[in-house]
């Protein structure tokens, strides 16, 4: 039996391929490209320092989907003059070395990055007018543990009311702080920024903006004030914005106020390894122990029965490990 067309037929022949024009292996390398650091994003433009000048960029179409936030540090190619109407192009963006993020919900599993390359968060809370919310204090604790920054707690207004009632809270984690007031000394503040690139985060009200334009005072940032019937602040800051400390003390992120911070991204396994001594109790827990204050058998609560852990650290790193599924209210 024969096939059905024959080598006579034109069916027989094969037809030709689309797109057969061999593809190159070579990419641009972009020799030429210089440095820069994204200060802010703005609808898909981006501001860069490059080499001590402000440059706007867009981002090159090869990175495709791969996201670009403040502090990222990129390499960029065009004009990078700075003048207006120019336009570079974010062709590579490094590796990171922090990442602070966090998700719109606690069941949301998209996670959004905040900020890159910060070695410090700084959460501003103010101790009165708005009233302070300790749960949201707890949640941007917990991810700043996971990004592996250091946590600075700020609180300001304290003419308004005493520190120490919120401070006890936390004395017993090891959390650093400060306290600042109106129109007060902001010396200790500026130490403890000193040589660091610090994301201030806060909800709204809560004086961050103020604290941005007494440390750098041409940031201008606006500021808002606090509705005196809901207790909560008006936003100001609409987009994050790095800023360089006077004297090259270090830079600031200041970021919007928040709402909400989810932390569905955060596992007890990376928690606890925040806290190296109670990290260390915890080797002979049951598989897939949480640490958690039900936890059958839990190493934590061995410790505390042999006096080898204070109940009160062991109570607050679990009050941070259930931060991420409480109500922030």
């Amino acid at each position: 039996m024969t096939g059905r067309y024959t080598e006579h037929d034109h069916e027989h022949y094969e037809r030709p391929r689309r797109h057969t024009r061999p593809r190159t292996k070579e990419r641009p390398t972009y020799d030429d490209a210089r440095d820069g650091t994204v200060m802010t994003v703005d609808r898909g433009r981006f501001t860069l320092l490059v080499d001590g000048v402000t440059v706007t960029a867009m981002k090159a179409r090869p990175l495709g989907r791969k996201g670009v936030v403040v502090g990222d540090r990129v390499r960029v190619v065009g004009d990078v003059s700075g003048t207006e109407g120019s336009l570079a192009r974010i062709v590579e963006v490094s590796e990171r070395t922090t990442v602070l993020r966090r998700t719109a919900d606690d069941d949301d599993p998209v996670e959004r990055v905040v900020v890159a390359n910060a070695d410090q968060l700084v959460v501003v809370t103010a101790l009165a007018d708005p009233e302070p919310r300790p749960r949201l204090i707890d949640r941007a604790l917990v991810a700043a543990y996971d990004a592996k920054m250091r946590p600075l707690l700020c609180l300001t207004k304290s003419d308004l009311a005493d520190p120490e009632t919120l401070l006890s809270t936390y004395r017993s984690l090891g959390v650093p702080w400060v306290v600042t007031r109106k129109g007060g000394d902001l010396a200790e503040l500026q130490g403890a920024l000193q040589g660091r690139t610090s994301v201030l985060v806060g909800h709204s009200g809560v004086g961050k903006s103020t604290l941005v334009n007494a440390l750098v005072p041409h940031a201008h940032r606006e500021i808002g004030h606090v509705n005196a019937v809901t207790g909560r602040g008006r936003h100001t800051s609409t987009s994050a914005l790095m800023l360089a400390l006077p004297d090259g003390a270090g830079w600031i992120i200041d970021t919007p106020g928040i709402r909400s911070f989810g932390l569905a991204h955060v596992q007890p396994e990376d928690l606890i390894e925040a806290f190296p001594d109670l990290d260390e109790m915890t080797e002979d827990c049951p598989r897939g122990c949480t640490h958690g204050a039900d936890e059958p058998e839990c190493g934590l609560d061995e410790a505390v029965l042999r006096g080898e852990a204070d109940p009160v650290r062991v109570e607050s790193f679990r009050r941070l490990l259930a931060a991420r599924s409480a109500p922030e209210y």
